[in-house]
């Protein structure tokens, strides 16, 4: 007979007089002390942050907030649209957006590093990064964390998402083979392919210790803020009918 394994969850604990989540007191020891990030910390880690880790994380998580219209805000205002009842379907309609293209490229750095460094042993970073951008190009891929439509030659998120991590000890071996992959790519393809936000936060959030397949929940918490806020401009500003009306007026123009 199958044995079963027994459910249990550390997560939270609920009773008529108490909450208690990740064993702190939400009422007594959280609500006030703990920032949305902090808590986003708590529930992943089990762990309050330090401020190092606070300072850090919390920066990863402002990162991704917002970037304009893009594909997953104009999808947003337009379910929105159609069904103001149901912002939260609004919402999950642009994080579905998040990926390969879109803010989701964190997960991938962060596994291509994880796996280069866990790989790496003796070896000498540039020659990991080396092999790293071989593996990519033989596989007519692009390499994840590099390169960006508008921000060219520099992401000026970078550079400040790495002095944050260095001021707050936590510029290590994934930071630097992060670089040493960018300047390999860039000297390979002979074109300027620097480290987006996404490759920095791939790097940053080794650094801090998460696993790879949690790193696109970093840019999720994140954009799922900006979402609300593309909401709350629609209701002070609506343009999601005159996208809706434009698109399909210019669509079916030459049908005319």
């Amino acid at each position: 007979m199958r044995q079963n394994k027994p459910i249990r969850s550390n997560l939270c604990l609920s009773t008529p007089e108490r909450i208690v989540v990740q064993g702190l007191d939400l009422p007594n020891e959280i609500l006030g002390n703990l920032s949305l990030g902090d808590m986003a910390w708590l529930e992943i880690t089990g762990k309050a942050p330090t401020p190092q880790q606070s300072a850090v994380f919390n920066s990863l998580l402002v990162t991704l907030v917002e970037h304009g219209m893009t594909p997953m805000a104009i999808a947003t205002r337009l379910v929105y649209l159609g069904a103001p009842e149901s912002l939260q379907s609004a919402v999950a309609a642009g994080l579905c957006g998040l990926g390969t293209v879109f803010a989701g490229t964190a997960e991938g750095a962060a596994k291509m590093l994880q796996e280069g460094i866990g790989s790496a042993g003796e070896r000498d970073l540039g020659a990991v990064a080396a092999g790293i951008v071989a593996g990519f190009r033989a596989q007519r891929r692009g390499i994840p964390g590099l390169g960006h439509p508008v921000h060219k030659p520099i992401d000026p998120r970078t550079p400040r998402l790495f002095e944050i991590a260095r001021d707050n000890g936590y510029e290590g071996r994934y930071v630097e083979l992060m670089k040493r992959i960018a300047a390999e790519a860039e000297r390979v393809m002979n074109r300027p392919l620097p480290v987006n936000a996404t490759g920095a936060i791939g790097a940053v959030a080794s650094e801090l210790g998460l696993d790879w397949r949690l790193c696109r929940g970093i840019a999720v918490i994140g954009r799922a803020v900006g979402l609300v806020g593309h909401i709350a401009e629609e209701l002070r500003n609506p343009i999601a009918k005159e996208i809706y009306e434009r698109v399909d007026d210019e669509a079916s123009e030459h049908l005319r």
